[in-house]
């Protein structure tokens, strides 16, 4: 089979039988577009462990970074093993192929002091009625009171919402569903969105969606909406120029463990598949110890 041809079935095979989302869909579809290119048209059992090598250090020639090269050996250990498994290749040319490691990098953390500030600064703003920061407030007190993603926040219906009880039903990777409490600030904020705020934006649109959140014509709010949103409002309390919403979704993360959470509970309020996943928080929460010792005993 002609290897772009086996990179298209292997890519259906993620998106309908392993129900990887589509942002990693997209990334292992443009990683093997990468190594078609490097390798030519050929057939997928012609493709060897030096085409292989060749093509990671072509890369590395053109400066891509380790992580980025790290992901793409990954993304080709996994297409060849799906391969060998359906019976296209006979035997595994990815077995032997080694990339750099990726330097490991901690998240970008708010403290608790920087994130009680913006926050209060949020909700003096919408205590006006404005429609934009009404909304605005409830995103970042959702994202950061619940720890989820940008795309289950997008994704959110009004069903979804229990705000009696503060809790949300997201949709999460591989569309796994999963029930996240959030605390009284968020219920609040979430409430007053609701009901001064989102009848404006719904006003705008010709058929009202389902979402909690909505954007600017109406519509369901986008990704790249609460990016500018979170950007604006972070970036200066954790001086950088591009920080998203992820950001809070650590600072989350981080600031349970701070306050004695369990690590397996945190790991269920996030939705992670693996423990060891979680476990990059403990680093954060371990760095920030660290930096609290030296500054204040006096023998560190």
């Amino acid at each position: 089979m002609e290897f772009f041809v086996a990179a298209q079935a292997f890519a259906e095979h993620l998106q309908h039988v392993r129900r990887l989302s589509p942002a990693t869909v997209r990334a292992y579809r443009a990683d093997l577009r990468d190594l078609g290119d490097s390798i030519g048209d050929r057939d997928v059992q012609d493709v060897d462990l030096e085409a292989l090598r060749d093509w990671l250090w072509r890369a590395t020639q053109r400066g891509d970074a380790r992580s980025t090269l790290a992901r793409r050996a990954a993304a080709a250990r996994s297409f060849f093993s799906w391969a060998q498994d359906e019976g296209l290749i006979p035997h595994d040319p990815s077995l032997r192929l080694i990339a750099p490691k990726r330097g490991r990098t901690l998240p970008t953390v708010a403290s608790h002091d920087a994130m009680t500030a913006l926050l209060d600064a949020r909700r003096d703003a919408a205590a006006g009625g404005d429609p934009v920061a009404l909304r605005d407030h409830a995103i970042l007190e959702l994202l950061y009171g619940a720890g989820i993603r940008v795309s289950e926040l997008c994704g959110l219906d009004l069903d979804d919402l229990d705000l009696d009880r503060g809790t949300a039903r997201v949709l999460g990777k591989g569309s796994k569903e999963r029930v996240v409490p959030f605390g009284i600030p968020a219920r609040t904020a979430v409430g007053a969105f609701l009901t001064r705020g989102r009848p404006v934006f719904a006003a705008r649109a010709d058929i009202v969606p389902a979402a909690v959140f909505l954007g600017a014509r109406g519509g369901r709010i986008g990704p790249r909406t609460v990016y500018t949103v979170v950007a604006d409002a972070l970036g200066p309390f954790v001086g950088a120029d591009t920080v998203g919403p992820h950001a809070l979704r650590h600072t989350a993360a981080t600031h349970l463990l701070d306050g004695g959470a369990d690590l397996r509970a945190v790991q269920e309020i996030l939705g992670h598949a693996s423990l060891g996943t979680t476990q990059i928080y403990t680093h954060v929460s371990a760095e920030r110890l660290t930096a609290t010792y030296r500054l204040a005993h006096p023998r560190a």
